[in-house]
């Protein structure tokens, strides 16, 4: 598993830890079952205190997308299907708007928006 944290990020060091690990389970790179390296050695890995790890750690488990089985580490566990679904619904809903936002500021109308998003969508598929 490869987290990459930033200290110049807005973000807190544990939420960039939480997001990164729940945008790899949504996105199917961790699967139910897969073990997450220890509370200590992601510390030491990206060189942040135990106590940061350990917060990230119980907000995944918290919000349901991992487990820890004392003494033996911490799993990601199995997602039901439509939870997952509105889970990954979230995050595209979070970026776009941000979007949105950002095309206001800009000046960019909802008619230019939907071209360009349906040209993108095109070219991609």
């Amino acid at each position: 598993m490869n987290i990459i944290i930033s200290n110049t990020s807005e973000k807190s060091l544990y939420r960039q830890i939480t997001d990164q690990i729940k945008n790899n389970i949504l996105r199917g790179e961790l699967m139910p079952g897969d073990t997450l390296p220890s509370i200590r050695s992601l510390a030491k890995e990206l060189y942040i205190s135990v106590i940061t790890t350990k917060r990230a750690y119980a907000e995944l488990e918290k919000e349901g997308f991992i487990e820890t089985v004392p003494g033996k580490g911490s799993f990601v566990t199995k997602q039901n299907g439509e939870l997952l679904r509105d889970k990954q619904l979230k995050i595209i809903e979070e970026k776009m708007v941000a979007l949105v936002v950002e095309s206001r500021l800009l000046g960019i109308s909802l008619a230019e928006l939907q071209e360009m998003l349906q040209l993108l969508h095109e070219e991609v598929y």
